[in-house]
């Protein structure tokens, strides 16, 4: 494995950890802080606003060396996290978050094209796939210890181990990622111009609706398992290590199939399992064994797709490759949010309907990704 795809990965874990660790440290944050439960989850949304605002802002960037670019985000993702280790209110905490989800679409979309260039001829998934896995190792290792050391210590030291860990990210680039020449520029308007194309927007759509589905049933996980499938509260981390584990396998064995057979036949072929995995929860729930192997399958579902993804928004965003990939992360984050909701509205029937709400959308993402693929695939 090359060592600028493992620099490269180191990113994505940073990132990873930064997003999602906020989930398991609410509580201790809105205690800290003095505000309510509720109140603490504009944490994540400001972490999501900074992802979609970060993406168009890449356009700016777009006469730099990859290289160069990689390192500023990673200076901003060090930035983002240590302000938020030292916040003394909400407001300080808010902006903290929003700066820390500046630089993550445009990580991803920077580096998974710094990923496929770097790659073996024929292994270019699986190189973006490589890049993608320091994300899944987020959510198998590093959130359950963020999570641990908000409970022992503080959510500060989380945070600030993030921030800190900004610092091996940005000397492993700078020593193991090399040169790669800066993209055509194309000027401003030509970073818009593959947006006038139906391919790039059933990707997106895919990508939106697709992990939408999952973070319907997803979003709700915690109370599905020990309200519906009978596990005890002590039992949740290592299973959300087992879903971690989902993803991490998920994510590297699409990015191999997807070299050997295409893209778009693996990412159609993960969205559909989904769907199915989404409909069989719903039914084999309240069984214990069932539950915590679909969970397994559904995460790996849910990063199956994403390599796939991820390589195809490049092949098809001729002259605005960054904003291209970038946009993927903005999709992937307005899905989990309009997931959330959508799920957080069919709780009320009981902690099984979630996942029944994300089959309609998983549905959307897999025809549009079937769409994709009898018509575009061949070109790409």
């Amino acid at each position: 494995m090359k060592k600028s795809l493992i620099a490269l990965a180191f990113g994505t874990l940073g990132l990873g950890i930064a997003e999602f660790v906020m989930m398991g440290i609410l509580p201790d944050v809105a205690k800290d802080l003095g505000i309510s439960i509720p109140t603490a989850g504009h944490f994540i949304s400001a972490y999501a606003l900074g992802v979609c605002v970060g993406a168009p802002v890449l356009t700016l960037a777009r006469k730099y060396p990859l290289k160069h670019i990689l390192l500023v985000l990673v200076t901003l993702i060090m930035i983002g996290n240590i302000c938020a280790a030292m916040a003394p209110n909400y407001w300080v905490l808010l902006i903290a978050r929003f700066i820390s989800g500046l630089p993550h679409g445009a990580y991803f979309g920077v580096g998974s094209i710094v990923a496929e260039r770097l790659a073996d001829k024929g292994k270019g998934s699986e190189a973006v796939s490589i890049m993608i896995a320091g994300m899944t190792i987020a959510n198998l290792f590093g959130v359950p210890l963020g999570t641990s050391l908000s409970t022992m210590l503080s959510w500060r030291v989380t945070f600030l181990l993030v921030g800190i860990w900004g610092i091996v990210i940005l000397y492993y680039i700078w020593r193991w990622v090399p040169h790669v020449e800066g993209l055509e520029d194309t000027g401003f308007k030509g970073q818009f111009r593959f947006l006038k194309t139906p391919a790039p927007w059933l990707i997106l759509g895919a990508t939106a609706l697709g992990n939408g589905g999952v973070f319907c049933w997803y979003s709700y996980i915690n109370p599905m398992l020990t309200n519906v499938s009978g596990f005890s509260a002590e039992s949740i981390t290592p299973l959300m290590i087992l879903a971690g584990f989902g993803m991490v396998m998920g994510n590297l064995i699409s990015g191999r199939l997807s070299d050997r057979y295409t893209p778009g036949k693996v990412g159609t072929a993960a969205q559909a399992l989904i769907c199915i995995m989404l409909l069989l929860i719903f039914f084999l729930s309240p069984y214990k064994w069932a539950a915590a192997l679909l969970m397994c399958l559904c995460t790996a579902g849910l990063f199956a797709v994403s390599s796939p993804e991820q390589i195809l928004i490049i092949r098809v965003s001729k002259g605005g490759e960054m904003l291209g990939a970038a946009c993927v992360q903005v999709a992937f984050n307005l899905g989990n949010a309009i997931g959330a909701y959508a799920g957080g509205l069919a709780v009320n029937e009981g902690y099984r309907y979630p996942a029944l709400t994300g089959v309609p959308f998983a549905l959307i993402g897999f025809t549009l990704f079937l769409i994709f693929y009898k018509k575009y695939q061949a070109k790409y």
